[in-house]
């Protein structure tokens, strides 16, 4: 293939834009806040899971709570009701007897109703603890991702611009080339990491950095200007300047 030396020239310019396109590419894919956002989501996952959990574990300690309270009330209202006899002094001395014993039971029961509800209130209270600290803990994650979204959407933002002015200036240099030229950088860089053309230096190849020579020093040296010359180790054009040493 033919290419005036000036246009195999300006393909380096061609592939520094295409080189800055794909490093904004591989930016976009490995934004550090893409990682962060996907830890948060898991954190998120988890603790919204823990809430759960504790949550449970207060409705079950408030469930129990209430149970207990109906068991010391329905105490209470016995012994309420059996003092009042009591006060009253017009029963048998016998049933008067039983009724001091069991005002003295349900006492007992009361006192140890009450212990049992206490004990239960205490594990309340610690179960509300944490799941006071579980709901901070997620509402302060869920402020991060937040935070870190927005972090995301501004990188990708800035991304994209420059995108747009690679794109821009892109469009007319690849217009103003041979067009079999272009065909063959694109499909070379297709098929070669993105690296379709380079500058020869020193005698090397600037796409596989691999030196010229014997024959194939002598082939890239005697090619004419206009020879579009690709190298035999990684197939790019190789682009021939007075900085290429042969």
């Amino acid at each position: 293939m033919k290419a005036e030396p000036e246009a195999q020239r300006r393909l380096l310019d061609l592939q520094a834009i295409d080189t800055t396109l794909a490093q904004l590419a591989h930016r976009r894919r490995t934004l550090p806040e893409l990682a962060e956002l996907d830890k948060l989501a898991r954190e998120i996952s988890a603790l919204s899971d823990e809430r759960v959990r504790a949550q449970v574990d207060v409705d079950d300690l408030d469930r129990d709570i209430a149970k207990q309270e109906r068991e010391v009330d329905t105490v209470r209202q016995r012994l309420a009701k059996d003092r009042q006899r009591l006060d009253e002094g017009r029963l048998p001395a016998r049933e008067l007897t039983a009724i001091e014993h069991e005002i003295g039971a349900l006492g007992r029961r009361q006192a140890d109703l009450e212990d049992v509800e206490i004990e239960i209130m205490e594990r309340r209270e610690t179960a509300q603890t944490l799941l006071e600290s579980i709901e901070g803990r997620l509402a302060a994650t869920r402020t991060r991702r937040e935070e870190t979204e927005a972090a995301r959407d501004a990188a990708l933002a800035e991304i994209a611009k420059e995108e747009e002015w690679k794109a821009t200036a892109r469009k007319p240099l690849a217009a103003d080339l041979p067009t079999d030229l272009v065909t063959l950088y694109d499909k070379i860089r297709e098929s070669s990491g993105g690296l379709g053309a380079a500058l020869v230096q020193h005698g090397r190849c600037g796409g596989c950095r691999i030196e010229l020579a014997g024959a194939d020093r002598v082939r890239v040296k005697s090619a004419p200007a206009d020879e579009v010359v690709r190298c035999e180790e990684c197939r790019r054009i190789m682009v021939r300047t007075a900085e290429s040493g042969l």
